[in-house]
């Protein structure tokens, strides 16, 4: 997925270089919103799931950040972009005190303290764009995000990085000034595919990943 979104950004990119008549708009936005998501850890005993050892959360977490955007007009009515969001969204750190076995026969137990943090970097889309009046549009989107986990576990446990593919769907208004700069307003729907990460006997899964985000959008139409 994310080798695809960047070849269309290197084919806009191409076309921008080539010719200023091709309808290419640039520009940044602002963008906050609501995140919905729910996590389940799951420590496998004897090579078994133990329901008194599985423990699931779900959380709403908002979030803030900016993205830059290239995209190619067909026409007056039909478009495709890229969006992209340059810097990481960070979660809240997560704290947990669990009863560890440290011995074969499970004879000594000790309490240890995991704590689990994740990024998500790299989050991009590609998306189509179709105008259904002069001003107001509707979008399309399918992209890629990476999920970065900074763990510290007093088990020792370790837990790798992975990523996860996304849906979007948008609905906006667009504003176009005489000199070629743009407003945008624009409210989409974001829908993550689920995660799941093991350690040792321990696995985390994440589920349900959602989110909705209202955008401001400022650019320039060349």
């Amino acid at each position: 997925m994310k080798k695809i979104i960047i070849g269309i950004a290197l084919s806009l990119f191409t076309f921008t270089t080539a010719s200023a008549e091709l309808g290419v708009n640039v520009g940044i936005s602002a963008a906050t919103g609501l995140f919905a998501a729910t996590g389940k850890e799951v420590q496998t005993g004897n090579g078994a799931p133990d329901a008194d050892e599985t423990r699931q959360r779900s959380e709403i977490m908002g979030a803030s950040f900016a993205s830059l955007f290239i995209e190619k007009s067909f026409g007056d009515r039909f478009a495709i972009g890229i969006d992209y969001v340059p810097a990481s969204l960070e979660t809240e750190a997560t704290e947990v005190r669990r009863t560890h076995i440290t011995t074969a026969y499970q004879e000594v137990a000790t309490s240890v303290e995991n704590k689990i943090q994740v990024d998500f970097e790299e989050l991009m889309h590609a998306y189509v764009a179709v105008n259904v009046t002069d001003n107001a549009y509707v979008k399309l989107g399918a992209g890629t995000v990476d999920v970065i986990t900074n763990e510290n576990l007093g088990t020792g446990a370790t837990y790798g990085n992975t990523n996860m593919d996304l849906v979007v769907f948008g609905v906006g208004y667009n504003n176009t000034l005489d000199n070629g700069v743009f407003i945008r307003l624009e409210g989409n729907y974001m829908d993550f595919e689920g995660a799941s990460l093991t350690s040792g006997d321990n696995t985390i899964s994440v589920s349900g990943v959602s989110g909705v985000t209202g955008k401001l959008s400022v650019g320039r139409s060349f």
